[in-house]
């Protein structure tokens, strides 16, 4: 049935139906991001219980299950670090408000620094230099007290409980996905067709995707792990930090998000400078940690990422923000392997190309078949003229203007 719909309609009803997908997704985000994680990670794990298989001989399921065990020791260890320097953060802060290491004694100094370092009337005025007549250090005093820290370890403790009940869910999905990997990849190819070609495109995209998933989670740790000993080292024996193993642990994790995770990753050692009396330090931190970025972002990712990952910056933040809205924060972590799962299908998708290549950042792929600007334009008058032409020589025809390919038609009108 062919409804002639106008290109305003298909445009409204396309946006109808991403409506349609972002609230299904909003809504049953409790089942979306456990799924979505645990392909992730099957995908990402699949090579390596493959190795496991072929190389060391183990049955397939202890393959599989022996890379789900690597991966939660690796994962492990990150937590171990985190967990024993977040103690030792805590017990150094004050113990009580007055006194020479007392809350107003740190506050005091803390804004001493930050008026050295920023020394105007303006800031003077946000901050004073007494305690006693600050709202900020009333406001943090308060967010101190016995009862809200007490609320707060509870409302982290039942936090983590429900993450960690989660991740067993998700590890679970993930042994599942591995055992029968190779059946569900003929079910996806039996969907779309039965056809040689079609079987051909499918697979083709399957491997893009999970290729591009890889290359991704692959690369990203790996350079978020260097980018994080290298700090680390850094906040250690240039700066003197005390808490240079947290925060490289947060750079580890915060550089899976990208821009705005990177820079709240700079920002914490940047504070613990300041409350250390190092304001000069914190400066220093500043300008050395904005180079390391600039040189991974725009030098060492896309070299070892390549052209699969080769995002726009402005596809990247759109996407944040989507996802975020969408899933939350760990719309944030999923929201860069989504944007390659969904470009390496719009480029092994016959008449998406264009769009795949509008996510890139480097110039579409030449296509000698499509016109330049002044040519278009050249074609498209002589058209209107043809048209024309056509219509003042022949009275009784109708003109059809939405021909395919651009072709132009008369059909004589019934009497």
């Amino acid at each position: 049935m062919n409804l002639n719909l106008t290109a305003f309609t298909r445009y409204g009803l396309n946006f109808l139906g991403m409506l349609g997908v972002s609230v299904a997704l909003y809504f049953g985000s409790s089942i979306f991001i456990p799924l979505t994680m645990s392909a992730l990670l099957a995908a990402l794990l699949y090579p390596l219980a493959a190795g496991l298989h072929t190389k060391l001989r183990l049955p397939w399921f202890f393959a599989c299950f022996s890379s789900i065990m690597i991966l939660i020791v690796m994962a492990g260890t990150v937590t171990v670090i985190a967990a024993a320097a977040i103690p030792q953060f805590i017990n150094r802060l004050p113990s009580s408000e007055e006194g020479k290491d007392g809350w107003k004694q740190k506050y005091e100094d803390v804004a001493e620094n930050l008026h050295a370092m920023f020394p105007t009337a303006r800031f003077q005025g946000i901050l004073p230099l007494k305690a006693n007549e600050s709202n900020v250090y009333r406001s943090v005093k308060e967010l101190f007290t016995p009862q809200n820290v007490a609320d707060s370890i509870k409302g982290i403790a039942g936090v983590g409980l429900r993450q960690l009940t989660e991740l067993v869910l998700i590890l679970f999905i993930v042994l599942f996905l591995l055992l029968e990997a190779e059946l569900l990849a003929k079910k996806v190819r039996a969907i779309f067709g039965t056809s040689q070609d079609t079987q051909g495109r499918v697979t083709a995209a399957l491997a893009a995707i999970a290729e591009s998933i890889r290359t991704y989670l692959y690369w990203r740790t790996i350079v978020n792990f260097v980018l994080a000993v290298v700090l680390c080292l850094f906040y250690k024996y240039v700066c003197g930090l005390e808490q240079y193993l947290l925060w490289g642990v947060v750079t580890f994790v915060f550089t899976y998000v990208p821009y705005i995770g990177t820079l709240a990753a700079g920002v914490l050692p940047m504070l613990e400078a300041v409350i250390q009396g190092q304001p000069t330090t914190a400066f220093g931190i500043m300008l050395v940690y904005a180079c390391v970025v600039t040189f991974e972002g725009y030098i060492i990712v896309p070299w070892v990422m390549g052209r699969s990952m080769d995002l726009n910056a402005t596809t990247v933040m759109i996407a944040c923000l989507y996802w975020h809205l969408v899933w939350g924060i760990a719309g944030l972590f999923l929201a860069m392997p989504l944007m390659a799962i969904l470009k390496a299908v719009l480029l092994h998708v016959d008449g998406w190309v264009p769009y795949g290549d509008l996510l890139s950042s480097v110039d579409p792929r030449p296509d000698k078949n499509l016109p330049s600007a002044d040519s278009t334009v050249a074609i498209e008058r002589d058209r209107l003229d043809n048209i024309a032409e056509r219509a003042r020589n022949n009275p009784e025809a109708t003109v059809i203007m939405d021909e395919p390919n651009g072709h132009v038609s008369d059909k004589r009108v019934p009497s």
